[in-house]
């Protein structure tokens, strides 16, 4: 196993790690920002794992395989588990409406990528080569910048006064990223089915 397979390996195995650090923060608020620094690192890799692999010629078929399912599960994971807690997106005025929005949200990236998976299974088996979807690409870091400010926010949501305030600009912030990398999630889906329809021929 080469290099940058081994980091794509790391990056799933902080999986479980990031998710015992979050929860932890149900003992000490503070832990949401260790969360949200295991995240960024385990997000990093992502970067790391494929400059190595295209700089040195190490692509394998196994880090095309590895890769989008480490980056999709811990994108995955982080929205999932963020909404057992979700003070984040219920800041005022959105309240427990927040919470719903951001269910549905989390629902349509799911969808998105379940969808995009299954159309690079069938690619994968007629032998076609599909190409990166730009769009999907500036998705995937808004929704690391989204849930990196959402966990940030957490504990200073949870404290009191200024913290408080302070919290809650962090986490509009994190909304708004939330609210456009869904958005983008929707159109470089719909975009990566249009420019890929030839996959469904025959």
């Amino acid at each position: 196993m080469n290099l940058p397979n081994k980091i794509t390996l790391t990056r799933i195995c902080m999986i479980p790690l990031f998710i015992t650090v979050f929860y932890l923060g149900l003992v000490t608020k503070w832990c949401y920002l260790a969360a949200a620094f295991v995240f960024l690192l385990a997000a990093l890799t992502d970067a790391l794992d494929g400059h190595i692999a295209r700089s040195r010629n190490l692509v394998t078929n196994l880090g095309k395989f590895l890769d989008p399912i480490a980056d999709k599960v811990l994108v995955s994971t982080a929205f999932i588990i963020m909404l057992t807690i979700p003070d984040p997106f219920c800041v005022h005025p959105f309240g427990e409406y927040g919470l719903i929005a951001a269910g549905i949200c989390v629902a349509l990236i799911l969808a998105r990528e379940l969808i995009v998976s299954g159309f690079r299974i069938i690619a994968a088996g007629r032998n076609l080569v599909l190409a990166a979807d730009g769009l999907g690409k500036i998705k995937t870091v808004l929704q690391d910048v989204a849930v990196a400010l959402l966990l940030v926010s957490m504990p200073f949501i949870l404290s009191a006064d200024a913290m408080k305030t302070a919290g809650e600009i962090i986490a509009y912030l994190g909304l708004a990223c939330f609210a456009l990398c869904t958005m983008l999630t929707v159109v470089s889906g719909v975009n990566y089915l249009i420019k890929n329809k030839e996959v469904l021929k025959g």
